[in-house]
């Protein structure tokens, strides 16, 4: 039997309301864990990987049926740099997909009074207009080196959707711009290019290294929102909206990556030259978000870029510099 999603959607999470973060240890996670805490929310249920693997059927089934959670928010999934997505593209499509299907049919089997579900810009395609409008959602071919994983996101927002349409589930989807913030990933090889700077400046200064090569020409343009603005807009959204299709979250403002590496370098206090090795490429020119709808809504970022970097990096002293080798 087919039943059509009805629009008389509760529109307020219960303090007491029953809450799994799937993902709870990641950046994004762990900002909506902190959020939900500073909002008074104290009945919030996690697992680690070791306690529950996602990828498992079986196991996510017995999970929500135990535990019965009213609201969800999927930040799970297997993520790394442009390097990890090429070369095990068939892990993180299957990994991806295995994580989504298992909570998104779980979310319904048990029903879940509201699920959001968190994918990645990536999911546009590779030549879309700039800025990316929701609308522009599968309106060409993806960039190839992340397209298992965009697809995998892609059929998460399209899974949402479905149980919508079909058996009225309010289960809604969010696209986040890149992000940096509490919790990141500094890993020399796989981390995404803000986190990779502030590494890599703060290196050069301890090691009293004479420049820093940065490739490409400095010239292409990217948009960052810090974490903990990403969970801000995430709660918001949870509260307020209950519509099919998806929201970009971002900032609407974007930055040139020479003009970001002499922000970050100026925040850490290097001296040192800024080289480029313009032998090496640059990839897309622009990836800046359309978040008007985001706007519309009612929802703005709070955090600035400079401000945004310093709590990094002190998040970063506090948390990763001894585990960086001089």
């Amino acid at each position: 039997m087919i039943i059509f999603a009805s629009q008389n959607y509760l529109l307020v999470v219960e303090k007491n309301a029953k809450i799994y973060i799937a993902g709870h240890r990641g950046m994004v996670g762990s900002a909506i864990y902190r959020k939900l805490q500073k909002e008074g929310y104290n009945n919030i249920i996690t697992r680690t990987s070791s306690e529950l693997d996602l990828r498992v059927q079986s196991d996510v089934a017995v999970f929500f049926e135990q535990e019965k959670p009213e609201y969800v928010f999927l930040a799970a999934a297997k993520v790394g740099g442009i390097v990890a997505n090429n070369t095990y593209r068939a892990d993180f499509l299957y990994e991806n997909l295995q994580i989504q299907n298992n909570i998104i049919h779980s979310s319904y089997v048990n029903g879940v009074k509201k699920l959001m579900f968190l994918g990645s810009s990536c999911i546009y395609p590779k030549l879309a207009p700039q800025p990316l409008k929701e609308d522009y959602l599968l309106t060409g071919p993806l960039e190839p080196t992340n397209e298992p994983y965009a697809i995998a996101k892609i059929a998460g927002i399209k899974m949402c959707d479905a149980y919508r349409a079909q058996y009225g589930c309010n289960y809604i989807s969010v696209m986040p711009t890149n992000l940096y913030g509490y919790n990141d990933n500094y890993h020399p090889q796989n981390s995404h290019v803000l986190p990779a700077l502030i590494r890599r400046f703060h290196e050069a200064r301890i090691n009293n290294a004479p420049d820093v090569t940065i490739w490409g020409t400095g010239t292409p343009k990217r948009e960052f929102l810090f974490a903990d603005d990403l969970a801000e807009a995430c709660y918001y959204l949870m509260q307020n909206y209950n519509e099919e299709g998806l929201v970009n979250i971002g900032t609407g403002e974007d930055i040139s990556i020479k003009d970001l590496a002499l922000l970050i370098k100026d925040i850490i206090g290097y001296e040192g030259e800024i080289k480029f090795d313009t032998s090496k490429p640059d990839g897309t020119p622009r990836k800046l978000m359309d978040v008007s709808k985001l706007h519309s809504k009612g929802w703005h970022h709070k955090i600035e870029l400079r401000d945004g970097i310093k709590l990094a990096y002190e998040d970063f002293l506090a948390h990763q510099a001894n585990l960086v080798s001089n």
